[in-house]
């Protein structure tokens, strides 16, 4: 999987659901199916569309656009470090951008998923769609598991995915189910320049501030 994730350029879907807790302590579902493009090392698109609304995020190598569609408004953070990762690590840092499947997207996919895991095994192969698959999990402390489900073939690619979070109420996970990996196209840089919508405002971002500890899975 490490090894197919770092191509040059690919492309996929993923449809997820993500499970909180309301003020009322009832555990509900937000839907969403994210769109993603990759053409590395510092070109990114990623349109997510759910329940909760849309998000589009458009980095160039130099700036990372992301726009909100509903609101009409948009935030440009300038990334120095000139990475997918860098502006990963800029977009949830100072705007708290939702990107639970960063970890695929690393330059290094594999070591990025198994950090902090400190167990794991093979549970069987499935069929999905007539196809084989591994079906794996892990543990990450504290009180994390991981389940992950790759194509039984020589690209290992993920089709399924599941954090489950033992330590709070209720057990709440974050699932998304993978589709559509592209890995024959070829985008021009053309397709990574943001354009503001017309009448989009332009929101001022606040200081940076050290973002609190997080878990796979939440981003």
């Amino acid at each position: 999987m490490g090894q197919t994730l770092r191509a040059n350029q690919f492309s996929f879907q993923a449809n997820t659901i993500r499970v909180y807790s309301d003020t009322g302590g009832d555990l509900l579902h937000v839907f969403h199916t994210l769109k993603v493009v990759v053409d590395r090392p510092n070109h990114l698109l990623a349109d997510s569309v759910g329940d909760d609304g849309s998000t589009k995020i458009v980095f160039d190598g130099k700036i990372a656009h992301i726009y909100a569609p509903q609101q009409n408004k948009y935030a440009a953070i300038p990334v120095p470090e000139g990475t997918i990762e860098g502006m990963l690590k800029e977009a949830v840092g100072r705007l708290g951008v939702d990107f639970p499947l960063a970890d695929f997207l690393s330059s290094a996919p594999n070591k990025a998923f198994l950090t902090g895991v400190t167990s794991g095994r093979v549970v069987n192969t499935i069929t999905i769609d007539g196809q084989p698959y591994l079906h794996l999990v892990f543990n990450q402390p504290p009180e994390i598991q991981l389940e992950l489900w790759l194509s039984k073939n020589d690209q290992s690619l993920p089709r399924r995915l599941i954090v489950t979070y033992l330590s709070l109420p209720g057990a709440p996970n974050f699932i998304a189910e993978f589709s559509d990996w592209n890995f024959n196209i070829h985008p021009s840089a053309a397709e990574f320049a943001f354009q503001p919508p017309a009448g989009a405002e332009k929101v001022a971002l606040k200081p940076v501030q050290a973002p609190p500890p997080q878990s796979k899975g939440v981003r």
